[in-house]
């Protein structure tokens, strides 16, 4: 599988194959690259609606000349527990954090949540995320805002008095209630409208579909989350490359 750089040519498959749908991990087969480089090469040039290979290529070399001086100070050089390969985790990184951006996250806030989610221990200082992304406290102070008020981290205080941020298997399932939540006075400003403008008008009969709507989805959403939430806690399944774990009976049956 080659390394390296995509090419200028590799570039403008990767735009032929959007243009026909291809998925991310088709492309990446025809090209014999991982899927996670295209699908990191697509979301950090404008998604896959508008991807333009000979905008991405310059912006590539653009960012590559950017970074030159500064290549000694890579996350790749930090030494990696369980044997792990630091270059593929920072390619893997920087991947979660471009679609976790393209999600709707600004950059710093979506760079924090990557460095929280793909440590063991889940929590981090402030210190520590600081040093770890190489930016300022101020920087990790903003961002974590941020995430605390989108329910995405949660903050403790631990035996040396110290703040951590903390990701852990229910704060995503917290983050869900509160964004279905968050539609609760969407839902009641619209139905408000509703007798403002004069019932059966075509105003507001728009306004109590945009209610009814965001009511149901609400509903949908948070039935799901309750019913899913036992999985944030279960161990995942053995792959197969797990031969020292025993196959549960019910896998025999």
């Amino acid at each position: 599988m080659p390394g390296g750089r995509l090419t200028q040519q590799e570039r403008q498959q990767i735009a032929l194959g959007l243009a026909d749908g291809l998925p991310y991990a088709e492309i990446a087969r025809r090209l014999g690259r991982p899927t996670s480089t295209i699908t990191r090469e697509v979301m950090r040039n404008g998604g896959p609606t508008a991807y333009r290979a000979d905008l991405a290529h310059r912006a590539t070399e653009r960012r590559a000349h950017r970074r030159r001086p500064a290549s000694s100070r890579s996350p790749e050089s930090v030494p990696q527990p369980h044997g792990r390969d630091a270059e593929a985790v920072a390619e893997y990184e920087e991947t979660l954090t471009t679609v976790l951006m393209a999600s709707g996250l600004p950059k710093m806030t979506a760079r924090v949540l990557t460095c929280l989610f793909t440590t063991d221990a889940g929590s981090l200082t402030a210190s520590q995320l600081a040093q770890r992304l190489q930016v300022s406290p101020a920087s990790i102070s903003k961002a974590i805002t941020f995430l605390e008020g989108q329910s995405l981290v949660r903050r403790e205080r631990d035996e040396r008095r110290r703040d951590r941020y903390v990701v852990d298997d229910e704060l995503f399932y917290q983050a869900t209630i509160a964004s279905a939540r968050s539609n609760d006075q969407l839902v009641a400003t619209a139905r408000q409208g509703v007798a403002v403008l004069g019932p059966h008008t075509p105003a507001a009969t728009r306004l109590e579909n945009i209610a009814r709507f965001l009511d149901f989805i609400s509903e949908s959403i948070t039935r799901a989350a309750e019913q899913a939430r036992e999985v944030l806690h279960t161990k995942p399944a053995p792959t197969s490359n797990d031969t020292a774990r025993p196959i549960p009976d019910r896998d025999h049956g």
